[in-house]
């Protein structure tokens, strides 16, 4: 990457969009295996700019809004109060909430401006997400009303009192100067994110309440500083330990290539290259890969967090903090695409001053707390939706279920028939972002903004579900080059205003508030759409929406078959079984594909049109 140029793909832009779809795959994901995403390094210094700040001022407000902790020339002082620990959690969740953190700038697709969050969230009549509309009273519809953008602000007030009111004195905590937050406060809090999540799950997700909103509760209740530092330990120890049995499966390996291509400061084309297992040929994940995925993950994450947990040794203590600070320091290097920095850096900290502040060896061993049966519930909170999310994924967002990198995503790709259907999303929405193909056509022109519009397709086909959703595209589209197919995650974020790779966030209700907005014709606007895989299946669930017809088809793919192919589908698509069809739906494509067979390529042969597929309706 340079510095302030892109690095392009060698395609002239003119020429781009008269090559075939799956070669101009091909082509990008090949680029993209050597230079990632190729985006200008001064959008990597935006983010670094915004960490500073986020770090610096967070500090600052700490320091001086809580006397207790003898001010900013007085660091010593705060070690070991809780306060600390209190306040950069509300200061970090004010940061999401806002739409300042995770999912904003370039690297998410938002260029003008940055960010979509509160600018979506205190606008009246943009889109609302409530999760169960025909079951939780007063939360149908799918616009937001004055009582979701007062109830936004309220939620805002609180924190913003958390963040600045002095520690109040508390038997929990006798003998400190800096005190506690206000328990009532903590739950104040709660209840309204609660209240918030049942009227639009995409403000109740975008404040990562997976990550703390369980913590802030057991703050707000329990009575003894000893049970919340516990609780704050066990808390980090089952987000590790879940993202990383999230990791056992197909999917990982294949996340780490094209996140590894895109981290700004690894520039040896040899190390990208060995990444994959015969580049420019084969772009499955190497031996290389597996290694940086599962020894330098999935073992960490499974073993580091134990030994911080039950761990009684100083040495060891802090040999596994050291770990588990160099892990979050090389996520946030890599410059993920949801660009979670803030809470990567919150957990930097947070590791060192929970385990490394209140050591086991110094009263705040989990079999420290007041009472075993506490244990119950407080290991309950953080447990029960990893566990439910892994079985029935379909029940639980991957938020709430610790698969943050795991690459077993619910994931969706979108396909307009031409510009008109897709700038209806511009004409007939409420919302403050531009489609992105718009965002970038102002700053480089319509013919380089599609190129990198279509890259971001191509960083999809690098992941499992990427080529299992283009398969169902050549089968359903008349054909792939008669379409805008865009990656769902950025359609989703100008609707909504806030992505973290869930495609429940864009699935049939989404779809029926888009429908009911834009009126689109049957075949107009085409979304496939997969599922995660539960833990203990060999198959994704995935199904064919039409905006104008609905769900037209259900079926599943094996997981094997879709990590087992090259980004661009050089044997056509993969099998899958159709469990369903709308009656009367045919999918129109022909999904004969030109690309030669290439080495390293699975040996499955292409069926004629005429042969049988595999896919035929079970009834």
């Amino acid at each position: 990457m340079g510095f302030k140029t892109a690095d392009m793909p060698p395609v002239d832009p003119a020429q781009f969009e008269s090559m075939p779809f799956m070669q101009r795959m091909q082509m990008l994901a090949t680029h993209w295996a050597e230079y990632g995403f190729g985006s200008p390094k001064t959008n990597h210094m935006l983010y670094i700019y915004k960490l500073v700040f986020y770090a610096v001022i967070g500090t600052l407000i700490v320091g001086l809004t809580t006397p207790g902790l003898g001010g900013l020339t007085h660091f010593a002082s705060w070690w070991g109060e809780p306060i600390v620990y209190q306040k950069l959690m509300v200061w970090t969740v004010l940061f999401e909430i806002t739409g300042l953190a995770s999912s904003s700038g370039p690297l998410a697709f938002k260029f003008k401006p940055f960010i979509g969050g509160f600018l979506y969230w205190s606008r009246r009549n943009t889109l609302r997400l409530p999760p169960w509309p025909t079951k939780v009273p007063f939360t149908k519809g799918d616009h937001r009303t004055t009582f979701d953008v007062a109830l936004y602000s309220v939620i805002l007030a609180v924190l913003g009192f958390l963040l600045l009111t002095p520690g109040a004195d508390t038997p929990a905590l006798p003998g400190s100067d800096a005190g506690l937050l206000p328990q009532w406060g903590l739950l104040a809090y709660v209840g309204l994110i609660i209240v918030m999540g049942l009227r639009d799950k995409v403000v109740y997700l975008a404040a990562r309440s997976e990550q703390y909103v369980a913590v802030m509760f057991f703050f707000g209740i329990l009575s003894h500083h000893v049970d919340m530092i516990l609780v704050a330990k066990i808390a980090m120890v089952s987000i590790w330990f879940g993202a990383g049995v999230s990791k056992f499966g197909h999917h990982f390996t294949n996340v780490v290539p094209p996140m590894v291509s895109n981290t700004p400061w690894i520039t040896s084309l040899r190390f990208k290259r060995s990444l994959y297992r015969d580049f420019p040929h084969d772009l499955r994940p190497s031996k290389v890969s597996w290694g940086f995925a599962h020894v330098g993950g999935t073992v960490v994450e499974l073993v580091l967090p134990l030994v911080l947990l039950f761990s009684t040794n100083a040495t060891i203590t802090w040999l596994a903090i050291a770990g588990m600070i160099l892990f979050h320091v090389f996520i946030t290097s890599t410059f993920p695409l949801a660009v979670p920095l803030e809470w990567n850096v919150f957990f930097i900290f947070a590791v060192a001053w929970i385990f490394g502040g209140f050591p086991a060896w110094d009263g705040y061993a989990v079999t420290d707390i007041s009472s075993a049966w506490l244990l119950l519930p407080v290991v309950a909170a953080f447990v029960t939706f990893p566990i439910l999310g892994n079985l029935r994924p379909d029940l639980v967002s991957f938020l709430p279920s610790m698969r943050q990198y795991a690459g077993n995503w619910a994931s969706a790709t979108w396909a307009f028939r031409g510009d008109a259907a897709e700038n209806k999303l511009n004409t007939h929405l409420v919302k403050y972002n531009a489609n992105q193909i718009d965002q970038l056509s102002g700053a480089f022109g319509k013919e380089i903004a599609e190129i990198f519009m279509q890259k971001a397709m191509a960083w999809r086909t690098m992941h499992s579900q990427g080529r299992g959703l283009m398969s169902l595209m050549m089968r359903h589209l008349d054909q792939l080059e008669n379409y805008r197919i865009r990656e769902g995650e950025f359609v989703c974020t100008t609707m909504v205003g806030w992505q973290f790779g869930d495609a429940h966030l864009h699935n049939e209700p989404t779809l029926t508030a888009l429908q009911k907005r834009c009126n689109f014709e049957p075949g107009e606007c085409v979304v496939v759409w997969v599922e995660s895989q539960p833990i203990h299946k060999r198959t994704q669930e995935y199904k064919v929406m039409d905006a104008a017809l609905g769900v037209v088809e259900r079926g599943t793919w094996n997981v094997a078959e879709a990590v087992n192919e090259q980004p661009w589908l050089p044997n056509g698509p993969i099998p899958h079984t159709v469990t369903w069809r709308m009656p009367g739906y045919e999918p129109a494509g022909n999904y004969l594909h030109p690309a030669p067979q290439q080495a390293g390529s699975p040996r499955r042969g292409v069926p004629a049109p005429d042969a049988p597929t595999g896919d035929e309706v079970a009834v």
